[in-house]
């Protein structure tokens, strides 16, 4: 038994994706597309995630400690800290699962 699922696309979804990729294969092209988007996802969440740690000082594992441990310089409950902390979490988690696709996948 297969894991295979078969999909149907239009003929313009096709021809897009052959042309934009420079594949004829139909297949080739869309894992193009598919590892190419994996590519820039992991550009934008690295790039995020060096702009916090360059703001902050420190990598999201030593910001969310002090964060607990109340020792960071400023308070963790304020507003600004708090965004910062929920969307550095969310740039990190993103990451690693990006990371993991592209690891099992290329």
């Amino acid at each position: 038994m297969s894991n295979m699922t078969t999909m149907t696309i239009s003929p313009r979804m096709g021809a897009l994706l052959t042309s934009i990729t420079k594949t004829p294969d139909l297949e080739t092209a869309l894992w193009k597309v598919l590892l190419d988007y994996i590519d820039m996802k992991l550009a934008q969440l690295r790039q995020q995630v060096h702009a916090f740690e360059s703001k902050w000082g420190m990598t999201f594992a030593e910001f969310s400690e002090r964060c607990a441990a109340n020792t960071l310089e400023q308070d963790p409950y304020a507003y600004d800290v708090e965004s910062d902390f929920w969307e550095w979490e969310k740039a990190v988690t993103l990451l690693r699962h990006y990371e993991a696709l592209q690891d099992r996948w290329t």
